[in-house]
């Protein structure tokens, strides 16, 4: 049986230096990271406000970093799909998230989901805010919130409100504004904003929360009308409609979010870097038009406020859902 090599000064000090070597190595590879093409994987169809924010930051990282950031689409189970893909993936800076408020509403509507915010992510940067809008069909004989309340505590079951999916900010945001008015409605999910637009317009249904982006030219064409934003201050882009708040339902904040999360481990230089590109870009002209035009926000922070702010999330949206009685196996 070989001997144990015994521990002298010069074993030790070479072991020291191949350690060091080791350490060195690590460190020059993470410092030029990224080396070869990161993916943002997003849990959506192209063309979606999700989609939308990943594309331009992405675009934003290829020039700053030097490197291709490509963009995949991962639809499905309500963005659960995409989640837990970057879950599983090594936690390199290879494989990138952008993750919407969805994903911390599915944490708590889903049984079985496979994924914790906080134990399987690092933030990395907040990317985009928007608020969501509350918008009737014409022919809802309401022009404030406080008459849209007293005109749905007559109607019985007979409204329905859309929405772009169970589980959804949108649907969420309906399920609260019920519990805040003491009113009902029946809830109609859709697959996107789109067709329930659609049958919003058409009468199908009679009001709906959705992404101010979406709703808002139908509102400056008057096929819809608008009643409140659902954030606690009023949008740039739609300044003449109070806030949920400023009509009387309070507390009312609900945000539509968008930001890039990353596998739990991922190393603090190479979070730290996506972050300082991201929030560099928020001062950039085509970045500020861009968002105007979506009526998103941008808001600097660092991967450490990011990762409170998911954790917030969760439990802010946590007792909606269990009041809404809305469940996922």
């Amino acid at each position: 049986m070989p001997q144990p090599r015994p521990l002298t000064r010069r074993y030790i000090a070479q072991a020291g230096l191949g350690l060091l070597a080791a350490s060195a190595l690590g460190a020059r590879a993470q410092g030029a990271w990224p080396t070869r093409p990161v993916r943002i994987v997003v849990g959506f169809s192209a063309g979606g406000t999700t989609d939308v924010v990943a594309r331009l930051m992405a675009r934003e990282l290829t020039e700053a970093l030097g490197q291709t950031f490509v963009v995949e689409n991962k639809a499905g189970g309500g963005s659960n799909i995409a989640t837990d893909l970057v879950r599983a993936a090594e936690p390199d800076g290879y494989t990138l998230l952008m993750m919407a408020v969805t994903s911390t509403i599915n944490q708590t509507l889903y049984k079985n989901i496979k994924f914790n915010l906080d134990r399987d992510f690092d933030g990395v940067a907040l990317c985009a805010k928007m608020p969501n809008i509350l918008v009737v069909n014409p022919n809802v004989p309401a022009k404030t919130v406080p008459e849209f309340i007293a005109w749905l505590k007559t109607q019985g079951d007979k409204v329905s409100y859309a929405s772009s999916g169970s589980g959804t900010s949108i649907h969420m945001a309906g399920e609260l504004f019920k519990v805040r008015t003491g009113t009902h409605a029946v809830h109609v999910p859709y697959k996107g904003s789109a067709p329930a637009l659609t049958d919003l317009m058409g009468g199908q249904v009679q009001y709906m929360f959705d992404n101010m982006i979406s709703s808002w030219p139908h509102v400056q064409n008057g096929k819809l009308r608008a009643l409140a934003v659902t954030t606690k201050q009023r949008s740039a882009s739609a300044p003449d409609v109070p806030t949920m708040e400023e009509s009387g339902v309070a507390p009312f904040d609900v945000t539509s979010w968008f930001g890039l999360v990353a596998p739990k481990g991922t190393p603090k230089p190479v979070l730290d870097k996506i972050n300082q590109v991201v929030n560099a870009a928020f001062d950039k002209p085509e970045i500020i038009q861009a968002y105007a035009k979506l009526g998103a926000v941008s808001e600097k922070n660092s991967p450490r406020d990011f990762s409170r702010f998911i954790h917030d999330e969760v439990n802010n949206w946590a007792p909606v859902v269990k009041a809404s009685g809305a469940q996922v196996d």
